[in-house]
């Protein structure tokens, strides 16, 4: 079990969910193997639009052939693990290239940053995770039982993987999830409610809408981006009561079984739609509105 990156362009031609599944070629299965049960960080690379950087962090659960395509294979994501970072890590940060295992003896970047799937080194994975989570001031440096934080040349790799593991719960623990979650959908949606278009902020500055999954955690949705919406009180209350779902094309449709059609209808926004992020990856999924359909709404 070790830590990876995944390439992963958003035009991608390959048969990826990033919070599902990773397509790949033979020539990288020995790579992937060596993550099975392991962290891997999605990174996007620089020449596409408005890439995203290191943006995402999942944990692989299995290998499997491709059904449909020969002579490819599928690494399967664990349900639950994958998280969108809070802020996409760009590959030259300030102290210069964050994914250090990339530089050659002279310094350069390697022919390994080409890589589509490659290994990464606790250290690296560790410094992409804290730029991306925010998780500095919660993982607080661990001391020996002499009181003296470990570090020396001949115990810094355990140390490292002691550190990862402290960032692993972190990743895991359903709380900080949920709270990553919240500001990643909050920040997308521009804090409005994306069925009535409200945009109000209480007398503390905080948002008064909240980050609703399409697909909720207890039935496998995953905490992507385009797995969330932000919705008012009222909005969540009736989304989740499937009294309103959204169509492929973000129609908003209204339950036959809502007792007062005509207030629901005053209540929604003009364009009887639901307003979008403006960036393409972050919009709902069709995927998770099917779901939401077939499962929730009450027509």
């Amino acid at each position: 079990m070790g830590f990876g990156v995944f390439i992963h362009r958003s035009d991608s031609i390959y048969n990826d969910r990033p919070a599902e599944q990773y397509q790949f070629p033979r020539p990288y299965l020995r790579r992937v193997e060596a993550c099975v049960g392991g962290w891997i960080i999605y990174y996007e690379p620089s020449k596409v639009n408005d890439t995203r950087g290191y943006y995402a962090v999942a944990k692989v659960q299995q290998i499997i052939p491709d059904p449909v395509t020969p002579d490819m294979y599928l690494a399967l994501i664990e349900p639950g693990t994958y998280l969108d970072f809070v802020n996409p890590v760009p590959f030259n940060g300030p102290d210069g290239v964050v994914e250090r295992g990339l530089l050659n003896d002279q310094g350069r970047i390697s022919g390994r940053a080409q890589s589509a799937v490659r290994p990464i080194s606790p250290s690296d994975f560790n410094r992409i995770i804290d730029l991306g989570l925010e998780t500095n001031e919660l993982l607080l440096s661990r001391v020996d039982e002499t009181g003296t934080s470990p570090g020396f040349q001949d115990e810094q790799v355990p140390f490292e993987f002691e550190q990862s593991r402290d960032r692993v719960n972190y990743i895991g623990s359903r709380i900080v999830r949920d709270r990553i979650f919240r500001r990643i959908v909050l920040r997308a949606y521009d804090e409005r409610c994306t069925i009535t278009g409200l945009k109000l902020i209480n007398g503390g500055g905080r948002a008064e809408v909240s980050a609703a999954h399409i697909r909720p955690v207890e039935a496998n949705g995953p905490d992507v981006i385009n797995n969330g919406i932000a919705l008012s009180g009222t909005a969540h209350w009736m989304f989740d009561r499937g009294l309103i779902s959204l169509s492929d094309d973000l129609e908003i449709l209204i339950s036959r079984q809502v007792n007062d059609l005509d207030s629901v209808q005053a209540f929604i926004n003009k364009t009887g739609r639901a307003l979008p992020p403006n960036r393409q990856f972050e919009r709902p999924h069709p995927r998770f509105l099917k779901w939401h359909r077939d499962h929730c709404f009450k027509q």
